[in-house]
């Protein structure tokens, strides 16, 4: 067994790991840090048992012995037996899961007659962990009657499997898409199995990322990480620690309401991190501040409300009060429907300045949503307890001036925790900051960071990079210096409204900027660029402008040069406004409708015209591209680039990064226009040219060891020297990463004229790809991988091509050798061609004749064995064409048979193990299987129908295993599907 077996080398592994009961490792601090494990392990075929077949969801003794040990005085057996047949029949979808959800988190209740009421069911221990059975499992086999699956590894508490694990081979091209295309498989053939699920990980030996259940977004997959780097082992050990799984399974995973929809998240590493971190600052006495600075779109929100959470529900604070501070109606509206659906009951939404002092006059308890400026001028020592803790959203704005003095006033003794998506400035307003929220953190001032360069590498958040607009387009640079970027009052801004009460006053340059030739000449060049550049990856865009009116300007233009409807206005109404302003208002609803269309894919619009509105708190991730024609700096400037840059990964659509069009200059003098400490903001935004250069590295590197392959060959003989060339497989996978980078690069650079001089080479790269991926590899159409510029492309190079990319596919009948022969293929293309042409006669015809199955399975080990160069092209022809002759035989037998499908198939299978009287046993078993005509969707009944396989086969002198083996596989061909996939 090679270091290449999934199981040898991921699986077992992971298996021996968890089952040792402790472990240790060393933190980034320096100290020792001791893992709680244990799992028991359950051998496959016991957890069939347990879980009563395969249509078992759940270890039923152990699931009512368990519930009934924690719910003692109030759940008896046939209690706990109800509530499992409930389980069983959630739905199968992410309303059943949250369900699941609930009752883990102890939320659900069952009447108790006896006492006449409701009470809370407990399903885990989370305070004595060692309560609760923790078990793990391998070859975890569901089938729901129609489809069946075997998941690599499930971990299961209190009898409930929470844990789904996938693991591949390292070996593979890119083995955790393969695994997480298995979870996506999971979610569609086996949803009543992910309903329970609530976690699942992605495991290839040398990474491990996790997700939850029921979001298949592309951003929705976290890598889990050892600080140190201790390797496989400790990955596996730390997300496996038992007090650890716990915690993320009822304290890290969240169902939210967005747009009437349910979804559901669980925490990232650094944010868990830094909820552990406030709830040990909040036990601290000595301390009472704490400032967390997580980039821009790293999910602060959902820190904030999982601190919260757990502040309110941890007996330590004594039923506390947790005020949370957060700056628009917009987002406060957005945050109170997350927190209803987290599990917090007791919430109140302060209306006014009145209603706030009320609540802290009273000792209101629980949890309290405001706004900042509700503290505006409010009565110092309203409330003097401790146990109140207030959290700061965007705390560097939030808290500045007078706001801070009278908020820390009304409530001397609470601890205040801060949370930034920006880092602390130089300027007055950034020791502002420092002093309020940072002064038991220093030097720095910061309680956790997650900042931009690590956000980056996680993947959280996508790299930005800027481009300038043509010079005619560009503002004078000394009249943004002396009207912007040198004027004091812009120093450190960190509101929207601030800096537009300083661009009031820059007379000469919101004239420059607005001047009528200038939008036009810009409106033109954004609707080019985007149909160009942007539309064809599938994203969208923002066109911010100076101020309200220049956005109407916008739009009156940009809809000379694109459809109307691709483009819309989203600013506030205001009572002075002109019919060329009003005629872009937006009613409340329409504009929620845009905000929510603009999100999807495929709908309108494609582009919003914004000034003020949505620079902050918007979150879309297909949005790509910001034309950027309002001066900004600083915090402002940080926040308005964070809307470009979350992850996005749908379908083909794979955003790589962000784009911003600089049509000011803003970009021109970096250290300006962001005063911070270079160290915070490296890798916050880089110049396109740097992915040009790479781009032209690249192509150098594929001219030298890709090119020369086929160079000097006529156009047929390439495919044979590509073919021949990348028949080993490491060889393939290095091309096939080094070609997924590259067409990256294309796709953001193209059509830039930079690139002309490299389309041919590129070309021929691509079609490289494709013959590679057609003949070495099952699945999709490669075409169907390309994106949409490559595609474009090849499309206008197919006639000058200087490698030809597809491979002849043969209807195989009693011609095809004959046209085998007379092809001008190489022998090495015949070998590609006949085995595609077998692949698709078996894809296609398999239903009526299953017994091609077989045919197929040999021709794939015969091309495994010719990739790996254990046998030559000859010998791998000979056999093919051997195979395309029994093809040929076998449909015909089987037609000239007039049996049925299923009797001719078992008749071969037996044929092959030369068994004796092979039709009499195939005719004795199709009697038998009559009998049991709910086999595929029975347990009970295939259980007896298997045991008459044993009887007819036992006296033929077949071993036990074997005959267990020719059962599975004849099931399989029956079904059509490989159940060991």
């Amino acid at each position: 067994m090679g270091l290449g077996d999934e199981k040898y080398s991921a699986q077992d592994p992971i298996i021996k790991y968890v089952q040792e009961e402790s472990a240790e490792y060393g933190s980034s601090e320096g100290s020792k840090v001791f893992l709680n494990l244990g799992w028991e392990y359950v051998k496959p075929d016991e957890a069939l048992r347990l879980k009563g077949g395969e249509k078992g969801l759940i270890f039923k003794d152990v699931f009512i012995k368990q519930l009934q040990r924690l719910n003692p005085g109030f759940m008896d057996h046939l209690s706990a037996e109800k509530i499992l047949k409930d389980l069983e029949r959630i739905p199968p979808n992410i309303q059943g899961n949250l369900i699941i959800w609930e009752f883990l988190k102890g939320l659900k209740t069952i009447f108790v007659p006896n006492e006449k009421r409701e009470r809370n069911v407990t399903f885990l221990d989370t305070s004595e962990i060692d309560r609760n059975i923790f078990q793990v499992t391998d070859e975890f086999t569901f089938t729901n009657g129609s489809e069946t699956i075997r998941a690599d590894i499930v971990f299961l508490i209190n009898g409930v499997p929470f844990i789904l694990v996938e693991t591949k081979a390292p070996h593979r091209i890119d083995p955790l898409n393969e695994a997480y295309k298995q979870v996506k498989r999971y979610h569609q053939q086996a949803p009543e199995l992910l309903a329970i699920l609530q976690i699942f990980g992605l495991i290839d030996v040398i990474r491990f990322y996790y997700g939850a259940t029921w979001n298949l977004s592309g951003g929705s997959l976290f890598e889990w990480k050892d600080e140190l780097d201790q390797g496989y082992e400790t990955l596996i050990k730390t997300f496996f620690d038992r007090k650890r799984v716990i915690k993320i399974l009822t304290d890290f995973i969240l169902f939210t309401k967005q747009d009437e929809e349910l979804k559901k998240v669980v925490l990232r590493p650094h944010q868990m991190k830094a909820v552990d971190k406030i709830i040990e600052r909040a036990k601290d006495p000595s301390k009472q501040r704490g400032l967390i600075w997580h980039t821009q779109g790293s999910g602060k929100t959902y820190t904030m409300i999982v601190t919260a959470k757990k502040i309110i529900e941890d007996p330590f604070f004594e039923n506390p009060t947790v005020i949370m501070l957060v700056d628009r109606n917009e987002l406060e509206s957005q945050l109170f429907s997350n927190l209803k659906s987290v599990g917090i009951e007791n919430v109140e939404v302060v209306e006014s300045k009145k209603h706030l002092r009320h609540l802290l006059r009273t000792d209101k308890r629980g949890l309290i949503v405001s706004m900042i400026h509700k503290f505006d001028n409010i009565s110092a020592d309203l409330n003097l307890r401790k146990n109140i803790f207030v959290l700061v959203d965007e705390a560097h704005r939030s808290t500045g001036g007078k706001l801070g003095t009278f908020l820390e006033g009304a409530l001397p003794n609470a601890t205040y925790i801060g949370f930034t998506g920006t880092p602390i400035d130089k300027t007055n307003y950034g020791k502002g900051t420092f002093v309020t929220f940072g002064k038991d953190d220093p030097p720095k001032g910061y309680l956790d960071k997650y900042s931009i360069s690590e956000s980056i590498k996680d993947g959280t958040t996508v790299p930005l990079y800027y481009t300038f607009a043509p010079n005619k387009m560009m503002i004078e640079k000394d009249v943004l210096e002396k009207e912007f970027l040198t004027l004091a009052e812009t120093q450190g801004v960190n509101d929207v409204e601030e800096l537009n009460k300083v661009l009031e006053k820059a007379v000469k340059l919101k004239n420059m900027l607005k001047n009528n030739d200038r939008v036009q000449l810009i409106s033109k060049f954004v609707a080019k660029h985007f149909k160009e550049y942007i539309e064809p990856m599938g994203f969208k865009a923002f066109l911010v402008a100076v101020d309200r009116e220049a956005c109407a300007l916008y739009k009156e233009e940009l809809d000379k040069h694109l459809p109307p409807e691709y483009s819309k206005v989203v600013y506030s109404q205001s009572q002075n406004d002109l019919p060329q302003m009003t005629k872009y208002y937006l009613s409340e609803m329409e504009e929620k409708k845009v905000r929510e269309n603009f999100k999807k894919p495929g709908e309108l619009p494609k582009i919003l015209i914004v000034t003020e509105k949505l620079l902050t708190g918007f979150d879309a991730p297909i949005l790509y591209c910001m034309y950027l024609d309002k001066p900004m700096r600083d915090h402002v400037l940080l926040q308005a680039i964070a809307r470009i840059n979350r992850p996005y990964k749908k379908d083909e659509k794979d955003k790589k990064n962000g784009l911003v069009v600089d049509f000011v200059g803003i970009f021109n003098n970096l250290e300006k226009a962001l005063a911070f400490d270079s160290e915070d903001i490296e890798g916050v935004i880089e110049d396109i040219e740097l992915l040009k250069e790479d781009f032209a590295q690249q192509m150098e590197i594929g001219k030298e060891k890709y090119l020369s392959i086929v160079a000097k060959k006529d156009r047929d003989k390439s495919v044979d020297a590509v073919l021949e060339y990348f028949r080993d497989e490491e060889k393939r996978n290095e091309f096939f990463v080094y070609y997924k980078k590259l067409s990256g690069l294309y796709e953001i650079l193209s059509p830039d004229k930079f690139l002309k001089k490299y389309l041919q080479d590129y070309d021929t790269l691509s079609r490289m790809y494709k013959i590679l991926k057609n003949a070495y590899e099952k699945g999709v159409p490669v075409d169907e991988e390309f994106r949409e510029k490559t595609k474009k492309l090849i499309q206008k190079y197919t006639k000058n091509s200087k490698i030809k990319d597809t491979l002849e596919v043969f209807v195989i009948d009693e011609y095809t050798l004959k046209k085998i022969e007379e092809s001008n293929a190489s022998d090495v293309e015949k070998v590609f061609n006949l085995y595609k042409s077998i692949e698709k006669t078996v894809e296609e015809e398999s239903v009526e004749y299953p017994i091609l199955i077989t045919i197929g399975e040999k021709a794939e080990n015969l091309l495994s064995l010719y990739k790996n160069r254990q046998k030559s092209t000859e010998e791998t022809l000979n056999g093919l064409k051997n195979l395309v002759q029994e093809t040929n035989d076998k449909k015909k037998a089987q037609k000239e048979s007039g049996k049925s499908a299923a009797f001719f198939t078992l008749k071969e299978l037996l044929k092959g193990e030369s068994i004796d009287d092979a039709e009499n046993i195939a005719e004795e078993f199709e009697k038998e299987k009559e009998t049991y005509p709910l086999w595929d969707k029975d347990e009970d009944q295939k259980r007896e129908m298997r045991r008459g396989f044993y009887k007819l086969l036992g006296p033929k002198g077949l071993k036990g295993e074997k005959i267990k083996q020719l059962f599975e596989k004849y099931l399989y061909i029956l079904k059509g599907r490989d159940v060991n996939d």
